[in-house]
């Protein structure tokens, strides 16, 4: 279990990173009414959105596996859960699972359009909501011990 707490830990620095560098990809994009291309901005979204899930599939396999999810909830009820260990036992899974829905309608939404602007914005709003909320929910605690 350490193993995969280790990877769901490192992988998120890279998720953050990737998800940043599309955000702002997608920003500077949509001001500079660029064309959006495979080559480039294409890649960029899709591998963030591959990251994402990939880092949510190993979060879930956390949350039923390991002490501090699912196994927390039940064992001393949510009332008897403290701040630290709803975080990340409630908090960080439900929000997460939100980010992660809010950048695959953003990636969805990209690909009904024709118009490179349009493709920006779907990217930039959807996936920065994402990010936002993700951001929000880290353990900082945990990542800087």
């Amino acid at each position: 279990m350490e193993i995969l707490q280790n990877v769901h830990s490192y992988l998120a620095y890279v998720v953050l990173l990737v998800l940043l560098l599309a955000v702002f990809n997608a920003i500077i994009g949509f001001a500079g009414n660029r064309m959006f291309t495979l080559e480039k901005d294409f890649r960029i979204s899709l591998f963030a959105l591959i990251l994402s899930h990939l880092q949510l599939i190993l979060g879930l396999l956390l949350f039923f596996f390991s002490t501090s999810g699912l196994k927390a909830i039940q064992a001393v009820g949510m009332g008897g859960l403290n701040a630290p260990a709803r975080l990340l036992a409630v908090e960080h899974p439900s929000i997460n699972i939100v980010a992660i829905v809010l950048i695959t309608i953003g990636w969805s939404r990209h690909k009904k359009y024709m118009e490179g602007k349009k493709k920006f914005r779907a990217i930039a709003i959807f996936y920065g909501l994402g990010l936002l909320l993700i951001l929000s929910r880290i353990p900082w605690s945990k990542w800087f011990y």
